[in-house]
């Protein structure tokens, strides 16, 4: 099938590439709710979806034959996708119909008056394109909503709901023919803000420079960081996970058969280095296997965790009890807690010695990669230890006054979090706030 003497097929492949700039320009200055998508979103998912329906249509003109199921596959998972981070459906097939405009707008401007049966031809055939695509868009989209509606408000987000409020599961499973897990893991994870929810993305898109981090756009990315989460969770388990999650983090249950191993391939650290990659930003997170009984004291720890986790300035990751027990333990209320604290009370002048000695004592006593850190001299951080033992007759260079700096710091700091709360958390449509 030719127009103007040259293949047509052929000719719309050579322009695959700048067609589709120019049809991703187009759904951004015509589409608000397109405008307002993430930058990677646009570059990525956008871009590849509107490529392949271009080289779509010139296989459909080549062979002179409709789509075949097969080849509508990533138009119904990039539907999905978009019913998952609340695009509408209309401007969905409103994107669909601009391509599809501009495709026969390429393909027709050279046609004379000799090239008409091409062109009859070729709009019969775009014509079926089009309705299989709004087909199978249409679908695939109402069934991705019917499930999120359904996991929103069906048996698993009241299953969740009963577990970690406590609820007599008893009584739950008889009313409800629900019957929980023989055990679950329990994680709680706080999540990072993704560039593209704070508008410091860069544009990777012409005409997409001011999207990022508008409500709408701003909306979008943290469900699309959310459904990343939620994949990587899903794909562990074998099964649907239980989460309760906003774009800054909240709790997850799995359903596990065992404790899960922690480390080593295919472990739970394996999991949220997996999940950080998937959703492009940093992750802490805390876990603990228990009985469904136990839920709701294990997403209290697991809570707690991870403030202390945040409170003591250690980087993103897994985390459980055992790796923070000093300062947990010394999260508790009493006496002796503000004693200890007490004990860097001269240095409350001297902000950049206490830094020096958190940071001393962050880098395993090494002066030199804390001098590094503190961009200063090796013997000016010499100079501070040394001012810091005279005012407070402790050194870190003798063995038991090291531990006792060390725990002092970790009091400081926790005494300096009480009576601040910490982050709220959900819990299936209940909130609890969490604190030291």
């Amino acid at each position: 099938m030719a127009i103007a003497g040259r293949p047509v097929a052929v000719r719309l492949r050579a322009r695959v590439p700048a067609l589709t700039t120019r049809v991703v320009a187009r759904l951004l200055s015509d589409l608000p709710v397109y405008a307002e998508l993430p930058h990677e979103e646009i570059a990525g998912d956008i871009a590849d979806i509107v490529q392949h329906n271009l080289r779509l249509f010139a296989d459909v003109l080549e062979h002179r034959r409709a789509a075949t199921d097969g080849e509508l596959a990533q138009q119904r998972d990039s539907a999905a996708q978009r019913a998952e981070e609340g695009v509408p459906l209309d401007a969905i097939l409103t994107a669909y119909q601009v391509g599809v405009a501009m495709c026969w707008e390429e393909t027709a401007q050279d046609a004379g008056p000799g090239d008409l049966p091409a062109v009859l031809e070729i709009m019969d055939r775009i014509l079926v394109l089009q309705q299989q695509l709004t087909s199978a868009v249409s679908g695939a989209y109402l069934e991705a909503r019917q499930i999120l509606d359904s996991q929103e408000h069906g048996g698993r987000h009241a299953l969740m709901a009963a577990l970690l409020t406590g609820e007599d599961l008893d009584g739950f499973t008889r009313r409800t023919g629900l019957r929980p897990a023989a055990r679950y893991l329990t994680m709680t994870l706080a999540l990072a803000p993704h560039p593209d929810e704070t508008g410091t993305g860069l544009p990777q898109v012409p005409g997409a420079a001011s999207a990022s981090g508008s409500g709408a756009g701003a909306g979008v990315a943290a469900r699309r960081k959310i459904r990343r989460i939620r994949t990587a969770l899903d794909r562990f388990a074998g099964t649907p996970a239980l989460t309760a999650l906003d774009a800054s983090g909240g709790t997850v249950l799995l359903p596990v058969a065992e404790p899960p191993r922690w480390d080593g391939p295919g472990g739970l650290c394996d999991l949220i280095a997996e999940a950080t990659r998937a959703a492009g930003v940093p992750i802490t997170a805390a876990a603990e296997t228990a009985s469904p009984d136990g839920v709701p004291a294990a997403v209290a720890r697991n809570a707690e965790i991870v403030d202390l986790v945040a409170r003591t300035g250690r980087a993103p990751g897994l985390y459980r009890l055992s790796d923070v027990l000093l300062e947990y333990q010394l999260s508790r209320p009493s006496e002796a807690l503000r004693g200890l604290a007490g004990l860097l009370s001269p240095l409350d002048a001297k902000p950049e010695l206490l830094h020096t000695l958190e940071t001393y004592l962050g880098h395993g006593l090494d002066r030199r990669a804390a001098a590094a850190a503190l961009h200063v001299h090796p013997n000016t951080v010499d100079y501070r230890i040394r001012r810091i033992d005279r005012l407070t007759g402790l050194s870190p260079a003798r063995p038991a006054d090291l531990q006792h700096l060390s725990a002092a710091l970790v009091a400081r700091r926790s005494v300096q979090g009480a009576g601040t709360p910490g982050p709220a958390r959900s819990f299936g449509g209940y909130e609890r706030t969490t604190g030291a």
